[in-house]
């Protein structure tokens, strides 16, 4: 049996975007993901030792946002890439990085990628 975590809005402030200036000033980022995992004996065993668990997922997250990258596709293949080698009782993952007000000469709430693995 298969089960999904869902983190939402984990909101950053990082170093991405295509412009040298967006690499130095940063920017405000979102990441949503979606992560379907084998439940195996989880719940049976009411056992965080052998979940998913949602504070390591945070801070691969986090670590992963602050490799600076001109792209946000590259960014949540990062990731992506990180979370499985992480779990490998990972099945699948659908990563959302969005960039919040992206400098693109008018008024735009963000800009986002979705990437599934």
């Amino acid at each position: 049996m298969e089960y999904r975590i869902c983190l939402d809005r984990m909101e950053f402030r990082a170093l991405h975007g295509c412009y040298e200036l967006e690499r130095k000033v940063g920017n405000r980022f979102t990441v949503d993901l979606e992560i379907t995992t084998e439940l195996g004996q989880v719940a049976a065993e009411d056992s965080v030792e052998i979940a998913v668990n949602y504070l390591t997922v945070y801070e691969v997250v986090r670590a992963q946002m602050t490799v600076t990258q001109r792209t946000i596709e590259r960014v949540a293949m990062n990731i992506i890439e990180a979370l499985y080698a992480t779990f490998p009782q990972i099945r699948h993952i659908v990563c959302t990085v969005s960039k919040l007000a992206p400098p693109l000469g008018g008024k735009l709430e963000k800009v986002r990628v979705v990437l599934e693995k």
